[in-house]
């Protein structure tokens, strides 16, 4: 195993215990219990785990069900819901190529999600939302139909809304405004500037920073961070990707919390305990448990 491959080591336990509010366990090499023994080692105590198409949103709802530290949140990434519509020739996502299904197959794989946002470990509903970035303007219409179904589950069955928004801050700011957000809105892997944190913080959506805030490019979400609201800030992995200096480009997992969470604390001028504190409390008023 090269050092690129090679897991970084255990950072030093945080003062408080906190929640990494967004991790694919399923993406990531090792056992449940193995990353959620070496996470709790270091203070990271629960996981919200995230699934992205149907199969991996059954995975998060029988982990969570198995594991009292995990909860799920599930949907339809961005990105699946234009594959399940027109097909996926090239096989890029994790199903393999796939035929067009059209609109009906939308709705049923939506009819799954609704399903299971029902049960009772299941706490979130996303992630979903818009990427501008990965899907042509081909695959907008399947998009945005099924971020407005996805907000709708979410308040119909009480649960966060947890949104993925890539290089589509306006519209997915405008659907929220159009459709009505749920009372509790994660923006996952928080993304925009200062201005945009103003925004959220007016209309009460939680901000979850992952890794990339302590990227050397990444001033614009350090400013974001800054202007936040500390009682709407949540931090997360986004394991295995995103994985925070000085160990990008190695694989991410919940047990790297503190790294970023040191970075965080050092950016509000606040000691790593406040934040922990702050963190713990966010996490769970967010996703209710």
């Amino acid at each position: 195993m090269s050092s690129k491959d090679a897991p970084p080591p255990l950072p030093e336990p945080l003062p408080v215990p906190v929640a990494d509010s967004h991790t694919h366990l399923d993406m990531q090499s090792g056992t449940v219990e193995e990353a959620l023994v070496k996470a709790a080692a270091v203070g990271v105590t629960t996981v919200v785990q995230v699934g992205c198409d149907i199969k991996g949103s059954q995975w998060a709802a029988e982990t969570a069900a198995a594991h009292e530290n995990v909860h799920a949140a599930v949907a339809l990434h961005p990105n699946e819901a234009p594959r399940i519509v027109l097909g996926d020739p090239d096989g890029w996502s994790r199903q393999g190529a796939r035929e067009a299904g059209g609109d009906a197959a939308l709705d049923d794989a939506l009819a799954e999600i609704d399903r299971l946002a029902a049960l009772p470990h299941v706490l979130g509903v996303g992630e979903t939302g818009l990427d501008h970035f990965r899907t042509g303007p081909e695959g907008m219409a399947a998009q945005e139909r099924s971020f407005r179904a996805h907000i709708e589950i979410a308040k119909r069955h009480g649960k966060a809304l947890v949104i993925h928004d890539r290089e589509a801050h306006a519209d997915v700011l405008r659907i929220l405004d159009e459709e009505g957000a749920p009372e509790r809105t994660v923006f996952h892997c928080y993304s925009g500037d200062a201005d945009m944190a103003r925004t959220c913080a007016a209309k009460g959506y939680y901000m979850s920073f992952a890794g990339n805030v302590t990227f050397k490019n990444a001033q614009p979400l350090r400013d974001a961070l800054a202007v936040a609201p500390l009682e709407l800030v949540l931090v997360e992995t986004d394991a295995p990707f995103l994985t925070p200096a000085p160990f990008r480009g190695r694989p991410n997992a919940p047990y790297l919390i503190p790294v970023t969470v040191r970075a965080m604390a050092a950016v509000r001028g606040i000691t790593e305990e406040k934040l922990a504190e702050a963190l713990a409390t966010n996490t769970a008023r967010a996703f209710d448990y």
